[in-house]
């Protein structure tokens, strides 16, 4: 029986609607069901019946569904949208590093707290406003737009925060990207400034190039 314009579909099609706006977008919130209608009720039906699977608080997917990658940073992004990944993150995601950090490093506004996810664990670095805005790249995985330090703001928050992480990892960063040709010297410097550690990254960068 077919609906009248500009009414709400029965209830009988929203678990449809809602199984296949799963795999349009890959990563499901409950916020998302707005988009075709459905209670929130009807996530939890789904799961009871084996249709979709929890992946952490307010975050859902099909069975089975092939795991990226990058899968966790989508989890992360779709639960905390201001957050950008930095440091060992970005680092991991840009393919500077040996490393295989346990947390995922998130920056966020000065004030903030550390967000709320049952999985994955996180270790966040508080940045003031203007700042926390450089350098930052837009990247779609999973369907979840992922918002990361470039590699050249990566690298110098690495000597900044090098306390944190270790000054050999910021060295390897340095040394790596400009191997790689993923960041070229001018843009170096310029995010050395912004992140005010020129001086302290002066002589390294002298000393590769």
């Amino acid at each position: 029986m077919k609906t009248q314009a500009g009414r709400i579909p029965p209830i009988e099609s929203h678990p449809r609607r809602v199984l296949d706006l799963a795999r349009l977008k890959g990563v499901l919130r409950p916020a998302d069901l707005q988009g075709v209608k459905a209670a929130r009720v009807t996530l939890t039906r789904l799961v009871t019946a084996g249709q979709l699977e929890r992946m952490g608080r307010g975050l859902y997917r099909l069975p089975g569904a092939p795991v990226s990658e990058h899968e966790t940073l989508a989890a992360v992004a779709a639960q905390a949208p201001q957050a950008v990944f930095c440091l060992l993150t970005a680092l991991q995601f840009h393919g500077l590093t040996t490393q295989l950090p346990r947390e995922v490093w998130i920056a966020m506004p000065r004030g903030s707290h550390v967000p709320r996810l049952d999985y994955p664990p996180l270790k966040m670095v508080q940045v003031s406003g203007e700042v926390l805005g450089a350098g930052v790249e837009a990247h779609v995985r999973d369907h979840v737009s992922l918002r990361v330090y470039g590699v050249a703001r990566t690298v110098a928050d690495c000597f900044k925060h090098r306390n944190k992480i270790g000054l050999d990892v910021a060295l390897e960063a340095l040394r790596d990207a400009l191997k790689q040709k993923k960041a070229t010297v001018d843009e170096l410097w310029h995010y050395a400034r912004i992140c005010r550690v020129a001086n302290v990254m002066r002589p390294y960068l002298e000393a590769m190039t």
